[in-house]
């Protein structure tokens, strides 16, 4: 369990000052829990004695162990494909059937892992068409910010899918209004340069960002207004985005239902436009 997860689980029971560690280490997490024991005490405004009390609430054996369970998480943020085929389960018997049984799973821990509340809130300002909507992911799951961007075209205007040069990102960052949304796909072996933007979008752009992730969370969550985290996980050299295209299509699929009536009017003048430039050019 990550420390994360310890934290939000005892909560209820924190003391106040309990609870101000607690933000501390929550607001640059999980780098704020590496300083030394004394450091995090003077940041907190206590005392060691009460760090130690705190992370021993948390379930772990003193202030090293607590420390050792974060350098952990960190290790498991920038794994690569070579560092995740040395632990591969290998596939028994039917490989295809076998890894799509692996899928299968990962698809329905990301129902467990996003509330239905969460997902009505997504939903609802994405597809809110009085906000302009900007989306962008990172090397590999760009796909997943494609996918969305292409459908949400169908459903609604004001969709922007930015390009991965950030040299061309500061004309959108000038497009951008106060309520505008910045969808950020980010998953582990996280870029730099996408918490930047993020970073620039909340502060001098007042925009909400809403990032899709993993549990082990991408540093752009430090600026986001809703974070989806999803399971990864597939136990082979590459991890799997199934959960989160599910995620992305449900989404997708819901806020094209709320708004069938100007979702079918579009789609209509979509394909009508579409057929006349490129499929039937030849007819011309």
């Amino acid at each position: 369990m990550q420390v994360r997860e310890r934290i939000e689980n005892v909560s209820s029971e924190m003391t106040t000052t309990e609870r101000r560690i607690s933000a501390a280490i929550l607001l640059d997490y999980p780098f704020a829990g590496l300083a030394p024991i004394q450091e995090l005490a003077t940041n907190t405004n206590t005392s060691p004695p009460t760090i130690s009390r705190f992370v021993s609430k948390l379930g772990f054996q003193g202030f090293q162990d607590f420390q050792r369970s974060l350098i952990g998480e960190l290790k498991e943020r920038e794994r690569s494909p070579v560092d995740l085929q040395r632990t591969a389960q290998p596939v028994d018997g039917a490989y295809l059937e076998n890894f799509l049984t692996r899928a299968g799973k990962i698809v329905t821990n990301a129902t467990t892992a996003i509330s239905e509340g969460q997902f009505d809130r997504v939903c609802d300002l994405l597809g809110d068409p009085r906000r302009a909507l900007f989306v962008i992911g990172g090397r590999m799951s760009d796909t997943i910010a494609g996918y969305l961007s292409r459908h949400l075209r169908q459903t609604r205007d004001k969709v922007y899918h930015m390009p991965p040069d950030p040299e061309v990102w500061p004309e959108y960052l000038l497009r951008m209004k106060p309520r505008d949304i910045l969808f950020v796909a980010d998953f582990r072996r996280y870029q730099k340069s996408l918490e930047r933007l993020a970073e620039r979008a909340a502060r001098d752009r007042r925009v909400q960002t809403i990032l899709l992730t993993d549990r082990w969370l991408s540093p752009v969550s430090q600026h986001a207004t809703e974070i989806l985290a999803v399971p990864i996980e597939s136990n082979t050299l590459w991890d799997s985005y199934s959960g989160a295209f599910a995620v992305i299509e449900a989404t997708v699929t819901r806020i094209a239902e709320n708004n069938w009536k100007t979702t079918k009017a579009r789609i209509e003048s979509w394909d009508s436009l579409r057929l006349d430039a490129g499929e039937n050019a030849h007819d011309l």
